[in-house]
């Protein structure tokens, strides 16, 4: 996966004192010059919390020996982690102004960690294993960006294994290169033929390092000048836009840090805005809890707003698990309680102050900074973090002192819903390790899995999280396995829960007014439950004496799950069996989100026992309810299709 730029790398270091600049070419406290730390793209650092730390100390130790762990991260240094594109999970790591190494979660094996030049030379003298020494011959072609192969090693230690992470040393134990082992020592050292070391890091560089510690707060301090100017334009960004939409404005907290920072600039901005919540039912614990005293803290007032109660697991059966090609659960269990919210307590419309970062992908690089979204009607969102870092949001988090998220300081970059599919593998691991919600989703998976005869790599290596997995993963789990994948295509749900499964007859059928196409469902349709929705369309709607056809607009439903459609010409054939379509997932499939109730002026659209239901004489057929809908959107086996 190749680099993503969104945006400039603001992260500079000053060697005097030994801290992370943001922006600045000088430094604050010092005056001193700063330098750019070349780090990857999106290039969006972080702080590194003291799990993050021992984990690194933790594979350096195993990796390379006892005491390397230190060597590489000293006590009393700040280090930074930058999120770099991967299979699964890479993270640089930055100490004393340097990349030092690498650590990235290998599918099937977990972390490994790749010593950079910087970190290979704070390991000279302490290192104990996991090195190879090569012929001082061998050198000026290993800084060549050559490989090291089998005649030029001297020695290695006697554990290194074919892909392990080895640092190659010259008699005097002195790093030469980085790289991965190709064959296991007892190969290299009997002279044979080959590569013994693959090179990944070869070019000569200066040491980097420092005597001088550093904590967050004088971080903070070093950095006043530049968050202090951050804060002032997204505070009068706050003020103007409020004064621009005149709506009421709230602020939307997900419990993350980029929504704890909008919430904390609203009250620079001298706001006691509501706070509103919306609680998926996929929360941590720990995340609802935060979100509680946080508002209670600032005493604001908390718009909680909750999922309905089997909207997640109620709707599994008809969906299957969520994925990242196919998110329905951010519609169904987010975006619902979040309109419900809107229209409950902002009946007029409400301006949402959103902790949105274009640092976080490419879909936010691309949005504007005020918006609205067809998904949440009554809402118009402005973000005053647009353009911030994640450092600049963390560092400004420091500044106030305020409390955060406990799962950040548990290897989290990023906080989401506990099963979120967007999560990495290596997330997952540290959320099954430490949430007490996890066991149930992996209750879940089992249980599909065994009526759908997946194979086990499905739950092992993640596989669920994609309707269809990238070929680099699937690839990936061929390497670790030894095995092709069998067809793991989603498969209809059992039962008269699935999906409404509609497929199309191709061509046309010529009849007596034009052109007729036929279409055929997986199962029955409830005529009566749906001739209410078709008559919003503002079709001619009759459904015949034995409830077993309905007529509508010369389209013809019947109760075994055919649908007939006629027109003139052939495209306004296809268009009404689209609407036909959206109609059948609409009334059979509702979620119960809520979403097209809230865009109905006339109120005829309202909710009954979590699914939609219709007054059809204070319907005025605007078709605004035909807007965005999780159902149509993905319950129809086309998650392609969006009105």
């Amino acid at each position: 996966m190749g680099a993503v730029v969104l945006g400039k790398n603001h992260l500079r270091w000053c060697r005097g004192c030994n801290l992370p600049i943001l922006e600045s070419p000088r430094c604050a406290a010092c005056g001193s010059k700063t330098i750019q730390v070349e780090i990857t793209p999106p290039a969006d650092a972080r702080p590194a919390f003291k799990h993050s730390i021992d984990l690194v100390r933790r594979l350096a130790d195993e990796a390379f020996g006892d005491g390397c762990g230190l060597a590489l991260l000293p006590e009393g240094r700040l280090a930074i982690l930058n999120k770099c594109p991967s299979i699964d999970r890479m993270d640089e790591i930055v100490c004393d102004g340097a990349v030092v190494a690498g650590m990235r979660y290998d599918i099937g094996a977990g972390w490994k960690l790749m010593l950079r030049m910087q970190g290979a030379m704070r390991l000279e003298g302490v290192m104990s294993k996991g090195y190879v020494v090569c012929d001082p011959g061998a050198v000026p072609f290993i800084r060549d960006s050559r490989n090291l192969m089998a005649p030029g090693v001297l020695d290695a230690h006697p554990e290194v294994e074919a892909g392990d992470e080895v640092v190659i040393i010259d008699p005097d134990r002195k790093a030469v290169a980085t790289g991965s082992a190709r064959m296991p020592a007892a190969e290299m050292r009997e002279g044979g033929r080959g590569v013994a070391v693959k090179t990944r890091w070869y070019k000569s560089e200066e040491p980097v390092a420092s005597e001088k510690g550093g904590t967050w707060e004088d971080a903070v301090s070093a950095n006043r000048e530049v968050i202090g100017r951050r804060a002032a334009e997204a505070v009068a960004f706050i003020k103007d836009t409020m004064e621009k939409k005149g709506l009421p404005a709230a602020v939307s907290f997900s419990g993350g840090k980029d929504s704890l920072a909008t919430l904390l600039l609203t009250l620079d901005a001298g706001l006691k805005l509501p706070v509103m919540f919306a609680d998926t039912g996929l929360e941590f614990t720990e995340t609802v809890e935060h979100v509680r005293e946080t508002a209670e803290r600032h005493g604001l007032p908390l718009l909680m707003e909750k999922a309905p109660e089997n909207a997640f697991f109620g709707n599994l059966g008809a969906f299957g698990p969520p994925a990242k090609d196919f998110r329905w659960c951010c519609k169904t269990n987010k975006l619902g309680p979040t309109v419900a919210a809107v229209e409950r307590n902002f009946p007029g419309g409400v301006l949402a102050f959103i902790g949105q970062r274009k640092y976080e992908s490419e879909a936010r690089n691309s949005k504007p900074r005020v918006w609205s979204n067809p998904w949440t009607p009554g809402q118009i969102g402005a973000s005053p973090i647009q353009s911030w870092c994640a450092m600049h949001v963390w560092l400004y988090i420091f500044s106030k002192r305020e409390p955060f998220n406990v799962w950040y300081e548990r290897g989290l970059d990023r906080i989401g819903c506990f099963l979120c599919p967007a999560s990495d593998l290596s997330d997952l691991e540290a959320v099954s390790k430490g949430s007490d919600r996890f066991p149930e989703w992996e209750a879940f998976l089992d249980r599909y899995m065994e009526e759908n005869s997946l194979p086990r790599e499905w739950k092992e290596f993640g596989l669920w999280r994609w309707k269809s997995a990238p070929q680099s993963v699937r690839e990936e789990v061929k390497r670790v396995t030894g095995r092709d994948l069998p067809d793991m295509a989603r498969r209809a749900p059992r039962g008269a829960e699935g999906p409404v499964g509609i497929k199309i007859q191709e061509g046309h059928v010529p009849c007596s007014i034009g052109y007729s196409i036929e279409a055929a469902l997986s199962r029955p349709i409830d005529l009566k439950r749906l001739k209410p929705f078709a008559h919003a369309l503002g079709w001619v709607v009759e459904l015949d004496e034995e409830g077993n056809t309905l007529s509508a607009d010369y389209v013809t439903f019947y109760g075994d799950g055919a649908i007939i459609s006629k027109a003139n010409i052939e495209r306004d054939a296809r268009v009404r069996m689209d609407h036909a379509y959206q109609l059948v997932a609409r009334s059979e499939q509702c979620v119960g989100c809520g979403l097209c109730a809230a865009r109905c002026e006339p109120g005829a659209l309202y909710m009954d026992g979590g699914k939609v239901a219709i007054r059809e004489d204070d319907c005025v057929f605007c078709r605004k309810c035909f807007g965005p809908c999780p159902a149509a959107r993905f319950g129809t086996g086309d998650e392609a299709f969006e009105q």
